[in-house]
Parts: C-alpha cells; structure tokens; sequence
C-alpha cells in the first residue's frame, strides 16, 4: 500500500488517526470524575461547621413520609428524628454519592429507600409525601421551576419544603463576584449556581414560603456563601 493510499484508508476510517481517543478519553474523565471523585469531594468539603449548623436546625422540622432530593453522600442523614419521621425516600441519581450514603443509612434508626430518577419525574405518586428536603439541591438541578413543581405534586396538601439553598445576593458587588464565580462553581460542583434567586423560584413553582432567614456563611468569601433556608407550604 502507498503512503497515498495508506493516508486515504486513515480518513475512511477515523478511529485510525486517533481523532475519536481525545474525545472518548474526554468522556471517560468527566464520568470518572462525576462518580468517584466528586462524591469524596463533596463529602470532605460540604459539610463544614457553618452548615451543619443550620442542619441541626432545619432538618429535625421534617415529619411523617418524607422525601430528600439530592441526598449526596447522606449527611443529612443524622439530623432526622425518626421518632417524627417514619419513612424517608432518598433520591439521588448518582451511584458514588448512594455508596457513600449507605454507609450514614447505618449510623441511623431511620426506615431509608433509595430511589433513583429514571426520568425527569419524581418517582412517586401524587400526594405522597409529608416534607420535601432540599439542601443545595435547588441551586444545582437544571430545569429547577419544573423540579419544584413536581416536588409540588408529590406533597399532600399543606406538606412542606425544607430547604437550604445558596443564590443571588440582593448586594449588587456581591452579585458581580458571584456572577464572575459562577462558571467554575457550576464546572467543579455538578452544576451549581450561584446566582439563582431561590425564594422566587420556590414561589414559581407553586410553593409559598412560610419563613425564611437569609445570611452569609462565614467565614467563607460573600460570593460564595449568601444563603437562604426555611420552609415553604403546598397550600392547594
């Protein structure tokens, strides 16, 4: 074969010239990095004093059938009461984060089933579930006003939503920090924003917010602390 037609059967066959690899290889890394170390960051990093504080605080509230979207690693795990929680659905599509969060299933007396999300749909029944948990949920899933609405679906009648959430400040110099953040939070945090307006979103989706605090996390930089949690109702 001449080097002529050698260089034509490379182009007929694009595996050949390594073209394909970079981007298999591309592939492999962002799975990789999705389901193995990211999981480990999010359990070494997201749970830092200032948060598991606001925890201990919000996360007791939760009663009856309950329902946490975005479980992670589990570290809400602890803070329920299972006296007051009789069974808590976790739902959490990826399979590092569900290794991580059965071994935190152990450490509590808590009835816990794992569901995955096969579809876009919360896999549950209408009117199931007593509380909805959300902490750094809402700020991370695409399409959050139709997440919340089903969310909204799920819940019976005056169910509520606990949830705990970073997004925009109302400080427009915080917000111009967090608008030039935001690209790499959403790139190393599984697609956390920065600059989502929670409570307005909540009430897009058919919640009303029953309370609510707002504050920065110290000691972290502004830009990337501004929170909100509370609860919010299903009033119909």
């Amino acid at each position: 074969m001449t080097l002529r037609e050698q260089a034509r059967s490379r182009r007929s066959c694009p595996h050949l010239t390594g073209r394909l690899v970079p981007r298999r290889r591309g592939r492999w890394l962002v799975s990789f990095y999705r389901d193995r170390i990211y999981p480990q960051l999010v359990s070494a990093l997201g749970d830092p004093k200032p948060i598991r504080e606001v925890r201990r605080r919000i996360v007791p509230l939760a009663q009856g059938k309950a329902l946490e979207i975005g479980v992670g690693p589990g570290v809400n795990f602890v803070h329920y009461d299972p006296a007051r929680v009789s069974k808590l659905y976790a739902l959490e599509p990826s399979p590092g984060m569900i290794r991580l969060a059965e071994a935190q299933r152990r450490r509590t007396q808590l009835d816990i089933e794992f569901l995955g999300l096969p579809g876009e749909r919360i896999p549950l029944d209408d009117s199931t579930v007593d509380t909805v948990i959300s902490t750094f949920t809402l700020c991370t899933i695409p399409g959050v006003v139709e997440a919340i609405r089903g969310i909204r679906r799920v819940l019976r009648f005056g169910g509520k939503l606990i949830f705990f959430e970073l997004g925009l400040s109302p400080d427009p110099r915080v917000g111009r920090w967090q608008r030039w953040w935001e690209p790499a939070f959403h790139a190393m945090f599984a697609g956390l924003y920065l600059t989502r307006d929670i409570p307005s979103l909540i009430s897009q989706g058919g919640l009303e917010i029953e309370q609510m605090e707002r504050v920065y996390l110290t000691p972290f930089p502004k830009s990337w602390a501004h929170s909100w949690w509370g609860t919010a109702i299903r009033r119909s």
